[in-house]
Order: C-alpha cells, then structure tokens, then sequence
C-alpha cells in the first residue's frame, strides 16, 4: 500500500505537468488518423484550380478562404470513392459537412501541388 501511495504522489503531478506543457505547446493526437494526415498535408500544398472548379466557385461563391479554412480542414475524406493508391498521384473524394454534407469536391495531390478538379453543392 505503501509502494502505491508513492506511486501516485509522483503518478498524477507527473500527468498534469506533461498536460500543461503539450497543451501550451498545442501538441494534440488527432493528426494520427488517415483522414487527419490527407487533409494536412493538403493544406500545405500550393493550390491549382481546373477550369471547372473555378467556374463552380464562382457560381457557388466560394472563395479561397471558405474552401481551405472550413470545406477542406473541416471536411470528410470519403477513401470509399477515393483513389488514394493512384499513381502517379492519389485523387481524394471530400465531403463538408460530416453530418448532412452539402459540398463535395474532389481533389488530387500531385507533388507539392494539390488541384482541385470539381466543387458541388449536394443540396
């Protein structure tokens, strides 16, 4: 009982030092998932529009702002219609919002660039 009382008294000040100084540091764990790791590395590519995502922007009023802070960062990778093994470069399916999505675009990440091949809005 002892050995457990010890334990603890250095146990639990131990876990919320470290809590403390990841969270200061803005350290978190939800880049781990498949989902998580393609939109981040989407977003640091330079962007390149076709000719139908531009003209859909357009129609839809979509800036370049709404698309990479809320539609992408925020969006759902659907890897069922993806092409994620594609060769030379993978094409993405994503979908905004996760509950009753209203756009969905498609995308592929070529190097250290990502375009957009096509923006709809599904409602």
């Amino acid at each position: 009982m002892k050995k457990l009382k010890f334990y603890l008294i250095g146990l639990i000040p131990g876990l919320i030092l470290v809590f403390f100084i990841l969270n200061k540091k803005g350290a978190s764990c939800s880049g781990y998932l498949p989902n998580s790791r393609v939109i981040a590395e989407t977003l640091s590519k330079d962007f390149k529009y076709s000719d139908e995502a531009k003209t859909a922007m357009q129609t839809l009023k979509i800036n370049e702002k709404f698309l990479k802070d809320s539609i992408i960062t925020h969006g759902i990778i659907d890897f069922d219609r993806s092409q994620a093994q594609k060769k030379p470069c993978p094409a993405y399916l994503l979908t905004y919002p996760e509950k009753n999505p209203k756009y969905e675009i498609t995308f592929e990440k070529c190097g250290e660039n990502m375009t957009l091949n096509s923006l709809k809005k599904l409602r």
